[in-house]
């Protein structure tokens, strides 16, 4: 048994739960935040056989598009001299990690 920590964007949260749980994957939802934008995001947690771990995967990649965004940056000009001008950043796609599991009980 493994299980899938699937973090994506808050923008394709929904399309995600939507399609893995039509799939008849249980997930579990956490509202998480990220560190380089300071954005929401969601986290999925997922426990599955082995064998299912790659169906999860296409089914969080298909549901999770990387797009582009501009976010406000600073870069400095001297000394005390400021400017600030946005910089286009990629965002969203998820970020995926499996684990094994040695015990899993559902009480």
């Amino acid at each position: 048994m493994k299980l899938i920590f699937a973090i994506v964007s808050n923008d394709d949260a929904n399309r995600v739960q939507s399609a893995l749980t039509k799939a008849r994957f249980q997930v579990t939802r956490l509202a998480t935040t990220g560190g380089f934008l300071l954005a929401g995001n969601t986290t999925f947690l997922c426990g599955t056989d082995d064998e299912k771990v790659d169906e999860a995967i296409e089914i969080v990649g298909k549901h999770s598009k990387k797009r582009t965004q501009l976010v406000p940056s600073s870069a400095s000009y001297g000394v005390g001299m400021y400017s600030a001008f946005p910089v286009e950043v990629q965002v969203g796609g998820a970020t995926i990690f499996v684990t094994n599991v040695e015990r899993f009980e559902k009480l």
